[in-house]
Parts: C-alpha cells; sequence; structure tokens
C-alpha cells in the first residue's frame, strides 16, 4: 500500500456524533475495532438523537459489505468511488474500512486493562504501527482522556474535525459593522435617498459595500450617530434603511425598551414580519430572551402576526440529573424554563400601574398563548403562523438544528438564543455548535438576520460577576 495513505482508528464517539464520518477520510483507510461494534450495538435503542445516530451507522456498515464486488473482511472494503488523484495527475486508489477479526497482540504497560474499549482502541493503533511502520495511524475520537492516554503511548491523536464550521469561533459575524469616520465623505458619490410609508432608504456606492451581507446593520457613533439595516446588495450598490430607534421611551415592545445599540438592532430584527429567522448571540443577562418574548408577545397578542409562540430548548442538567418528571409534555418541560417563567413576570410586572388581580390575568392569557415543547417530538411536524423561539440553542448538534429549522411552515418566524461559551453537550465546542452553524450557513440569505450582545444588562452584580468570575 502506498505510504502516503494513512490509516484512522475511529472511536465510538465519532461515529455516534456524525455518522456519514466514515466516509470522510477519502484515500485514507480505516480501521474498526470490534470494541466499537459492541458499543454501537449498545446504544441502539432509544429515540435519542445519539441511538438514531447509531442505527444509520449501522446500515451504512451494512451496506458497505454488502455491496458486490466492494472488498473482503481481509482485504478491506471499498469507501470511496470517486476517482481521485495526486498533484502530478496519478490515480489514487480509494481508501477501505477494515475490521477486526483477529486477538490484537500489540502490548500496553500493565496499568492499562484491555478490558475497556478505550484500551482496545489504543491497543489496536499500536498492533497497525508495527505492521505498517512506513504509515501514519492516527486514533480520531472526541473524548480528551483517550486522546491524551494515545499521546503518552506514542500515538498520534485528533479530534473529529470535518463538521467544524469555523477555525476560530471569533471568526463569526457579529451583525453589525462600525463605519469609518469619514464613510460619507468617500461614499456620498451618487448617493440617492427616499422615503416609503416613513422609512427612509438609502442608495450608496462605494468600496465598502462588498464586505457588507443582507439584514446587517451599520452604523457611526458620535455627533453624527447614524444606524441602518442593509435591506438589498447588488453588485456595484446597497440599498439600505434608517433603523427603528427602540431606545426612545414612546418606541417600546410590550413596554420594553431598548438599553444599547445591540439591543435595539435585536429588536428591529425581531419586529420585522419580511425576516422568518433571526440568531441572537450573548452571555447571561444580555436581554436576549427577555427581547424575544417581548417582541413576540407583540406580534402575537397586538398585531396578530403569528398565531402563538412556540418555545423549546436542549434539556440538560447543569448539576445532578433530578430523574423522570412526571405530567404530560408541557409539564416535564416546565422546570426548564425557568427563564421563560421569569422574563414573563417581569412583562407582566413592567406595568406599576396594575393592580395584582390584573397582573395574574393577564400572566394567565400570555401562558396560554405560549407553548411549551420538547426537542423529542419535534421530528415530522410542520408549525403554520408561529413565533417558535429555540432557547440555548448552543447545546444543539448541526444535525438537531437543522431538523428544528426545517419544522416552521408558511408564516412562521424562528428565533435562535444562546451563548456559546456556554456549552454543557458533551463533544460540542463553540467551533462544532449548531447554533455557529446555523449563524454561519444563514450569513448571506436575505430573510435572516444575526446580531451579537454584548453588554449585560441585568444588574450591576450580574454584570461584575460575569467580568471578574472565570
Amino acid at each position: 500500500m502506498d505510504s502516503h495513505k494513512k490509516i484512522f482508528v475511529l472511536d465510538t464517539n465519532v461515529l455516534m456524533h456524525d455518522p456519514t464520518s466514515i466516509f470522510q477520510f477519502h484515500e485514507h483507510d480505516i480501521h474498526l475495532p470490534l470494541a466499537v461494534l459492541e458499543e454501537l450495538d449498545n446504544s441502539k435503542k432509544g429515540m435519542s438523537e445519539v441511538a438514531r445516530n447509531v442505527r444509520q451507522v449501522s446500515r451504512f456498515l451494512n451496506d458497505i459489505m454488502d455491496k458486490k464486488d466492494n472488498g473482503s473482511i481481509n482485504e478491506g472494503f471499498i469507501l470511496e468511488q470517486v476517482s481521485m488523484y495526486t498533484p502530478n495527475g496519478e490515480e489514487i486508489a480509494p481508501g477501505r474500512l477494515f475490521f477486526q477479526n483477529h486477538n490484537i497482540t500489540a502490548k500496553l504497560p500493565d496499568e492499562i486493562p484491555l478490558g475497556k474499549a478505550d484500551n482496545q482502541i489504543i491497543s489496536m493503533a499500536r498492533e497497525l504501527q508495527e505492521i505498517h511502520p512506513n504509515r501514519k495511524v492516527t486514533i480520531v475520537s472526541k473524548d480528551i482522556n483517550l486522546r491524551l492516554k494515545a499521546k503518552i503511548l506514542g500515538i498520534h491523536s485528533e479530534d473529529y474535525f470535518n463538521d467544524q464550521v469555523l477555525d476560530d469561533v471569533d471568526l463569526l459575524s457579529p451583525g453589525e459593522i462600525k463605519l469609518d469616520d469619514n464613510f460619507w465623505e468617500t461614499h456620498s458619490k451618487d448617493m440617492e435617498s427616499w422615503q416609503e410609508e416613513g422609512r427612509t432608504f438609502y442608495k450608496i456606492t462605494g468600496d465598502k459595500i462588498s464586505t457588507w451581507r443582507p439584514n446587517e446593520f451599520i452604523f457611526l457613533e458620535g455627533d453624527e450617530r447614524f444606524e441602518a439595516i442593509v435591506r438589498k446588495l447588488d453588485n456595484d450598490h446597497a440599498i439600505i434603511e434608517t433603523v427603528n430607534d427602540f431606545q426612545e421611551s414612546n418606541k417600546t415592545v410590550w413596554g420594553i425598551k431598548a438599553k444599547n445599540r445591540q439591543q435595539n438592532f435585536a429588536l428591529n430584527l425581531l419586529m420585522d414580519p419580511e425576516i422568518d429567522f433571526v440568531s441572537l448571540l450573548g452571555m447571561a443577562g444580555t436581554g436576549k430572551t427577555l427581547l424575544t418574548l417581548a417582541a413576540g408577545l407583540t406580534q402575537v397578542l397586538d398585531e396578530q402576526i403569528y398565531n402563538e409562540i412556540i418555545m423549546t430548548r436542549v434539556t440538560i442538567p447543569v448539576g445532578e440529573d433530578i430523574g423522570f418528571l412526571p405530567g404530560t409534555e408541557e409539564e416535564k418541560m416546565n422546570p426548564w424554563m425557568g427563564a421563560l417563567i421569569d422574563n414573563l413576570e417581569f412583562l407582566t410586572q413592567n406595568d406599576e400601574h396594575t393592580d395584582e388581580w390584573s397582573r395574574a390575568a393577564t400572566s394567565d392569557l400570555l401562558q396560554n398563548r405560549i407553548k411549551v415543547k420538547s426537542l423529542n417530538f419535534m421530528r415530522g411536524r410542520t408549525f403554520l403562523n408561529k413565533f417558535i423561539i429555540i432557547d440555548e440553542a448552543q447545546n444543539l448538534t448541526s444535525k438537531q438544528m437543522k431538523t428544528l429549522v426545517t419544522r416552521a411552515g408558511p408564516g412562521s418566524k424562528i428565533v435562535c438564543l444562546g451563548n456559546v461559551a456556554q456549552i454543557d453537550t458533551p463533544y460540542l465546542t463553540e467551533t462544532t455548535s449548531g447554533l455557529t452553524y446555523i449563524v454561519d450557513s444563514f450569513k448571506n440569505w436575505e430573510y435572516s438576520g444575526h446580531i451579537t450582545l454584548r453588554r449585560g444588562e441585568r444588574s450591576r452584580l450580574a454584570d461584575y460577576a460575569s467580568e471578574v468570575l472565570t
């Protein structure tokens, strides 16, 4: 075999994380220990995303082995039929999939018992190093401890990077661009302005517009304060519209006033029925949930653009799991919806002239128009004319995010909220989170908008804690 072809030994968690991972190594060979197949077999039952992925992996493996003239256990099974070539034009043989079919003879230190699946993976990689001294052998795993043990024993190991959206989460667009102080001087040539139904538009040409994206915000600070949203991009010009100023007391949304520039931009996205998808990123206390609920209630109860609000989130405990919860789907989800309850209380108590009975009646009315749904029952559903809120979206995988966003039917709007610095799901990182994936994928779509909220507005205690507690 060619020495340039690498050998990858896959851990079970890679297959659970991405069922298509076996097809992502191109001309290189993949080896699967029997311990991996055993772990897959133990995880195949249930309706969880992991169980579904495991069943899909099993189907892929079965199809590969059943394909006629595709190889054998000893020779390996061909993984890719697409022709590949070296820079010199020489054809590269496709990668093959090998299964462990014998007892592994490679020795490991006595402190590493072979009874554990992770150690069997390491042992197989050690044996492959001995059999193929001229080829690079790599263990691919989402498990940091397995990668550490492998490196200690002189075996190369890597995380699985194929689902990584960006090299660095800082490359994710913040949703706003600060204009240069001389912007109007350099871009005022051939500029046009007009008004439609009380809205002010500008047609601008110049070098800077090539870096703008649809529904991105542009702003100037200081005495010449200017805030606008990019409405349309063409080859040589852009059409922008001045934003609504929700920082003014006479332009509140369900009694809520924007407290900073990013909150104002967020409300402009949330209140725009022409924008079907909105993503809000930000640390705790930046107002993501409060602003979204206020905009949703205004458009459901006052403007009647949507029929109701649907809210969902991933149910991952921060501490010890409290076990199964009794009741209906909505009752089971209530303990996970503390943010919803807290913000509803704030919205109903915002009017100091309303008595206690009126506030209680309003709270009951609002909760009747807000439905709490579990992610487990989203598959196969279609939501028509709904205002859908996906909270804690940073804990979703890219596949789960796709499942949720594709539930939206005609007339629905989806809002994703999250903080990529606060991920609780095992094997997900800032660069592989479904929230990062969806923000980056939708950045150029004319019916979506994104903003990163940077300033905490919860309380001075919360703001200080966010700064000094690491």
